[in-house]
């Protein structure tokens, strides 16, 4: 073979490895971008489920808390309409029990007394006025004279500031007495889960979902939503963050259950005590 020939030989196999290569690079391609495809196809299905999971779940949560505060909002509705007296029906003759008539004399201050006494709620000093129809100076100014008395007196009651407003509440050392004659409403009992969540929201409210549940560990979807149904618990305005969550707060009745006239009542963290074990 020439020299001549051997060159030709050379430069016609390096043609050919070049075409082997374009020919295999160019059947590559193709098989990337089918598997890079086949792949992307699942993450973004995957993803996109996902994300309609978490805003199905937002949507439900936010669809059973207004249903909750509707409901408590009817139930309040009910409860402050005036209750019709049952039809009176025949008796046997009853023996004369009432007392002989009285002349008693109404005062401002035994009208406030009255109204107060005669509430299951609290009243702010506001209302009470446009009620006796005397200036909101002159209740306060009553009910001080009032608890004066009350204590004169040893009466086992005072007139006390509850969730903004006043009412009338027995001392608490005739609470050994009183828990023999009351029963607590089992829809009014707290699990230590509800109790602990209702915590976390009374002391970092306006507070969202996660934030309880990065506190406490655990999903709270339910509690909190058991906790709207009781009236304690609300939806107070939406965070400025990613999503827009919800944001949780106390209600009036929340003061009202536990004694509170405002959040600032709330005991400190240095006055809270560890539990005994």
């Amino acid at each position: 073979m020439t020299e001549k020939s051997q060159e030709i030989e050379e430069i016609q196999e390096d043609q050919d490895v070049k075409e082997t290569a374009e020919v295999q690079e160019v059947q590559d391609v193709p098989e990337t971008e089918e598997a890079q495809e086949e792949q992307d196809v699942p993450e973004a299905e995957d993803a996109q489920e996902e994300q309609d999971v978490l805003e199905a779940e937002d949507a439900q949560e936010e669809q059973d808390v207004l249903e909750a505060e509707e409901v408590q909002e009817a139930q309040d509705v009910h409860d402050d309409e005036p209750q019709m007296p049952d039809e009176e029906q025949p008796d046997e003759e009853q023996p004369d029990v009432s007392q002989p008539d009285q002349e008693i004399t109404t005062t401002v201050e035994s009208v406030v007394e009255a109204v107060l006494f005669a509430s299951d709620e609290s009243l702010t000093d506001a209302r009470l006025a446009s009620i006796v129809e005397t200036s909101a100076k002159q209740v306060r100014q009553h009910i001080k004279n009032l608890n004066e008395k009350y204590q004169a007196n040893n009466n086992a009651f005072r007139i006390e500031q509850i969730a903004g407003g006043y009412q009338m509440l027995t001392l608490s050392p005739y609470n050994l007495w009183l828990k023999k004659l009351l029963r607590v409403r089992g829809d009014n009992k707290l699990s230590p889960a509800a109790m602990e969540t209702l915590a976390i929201i009374a002391y970092k409210q306006p507070v969202m979902r996660a934030d309880i549940e990065a506190i406490r560990g655990v999903a709270v979807g339910e509690v909190i939503r058991s906790l709207s149904y009781k009236g304690l618990v609300k939806i107070v305005g939406r965070a400025e963050v990613l999503g827009r969550p919800m944001l949780y707060g106390t209600t009036k009745k929340f003061l009202e259950v536990f004694g509170l006239n405002t959040l600032k009542d709330l005991p400190k963290a240095q006055e809270l005590k560890e539990p005994s074990l």
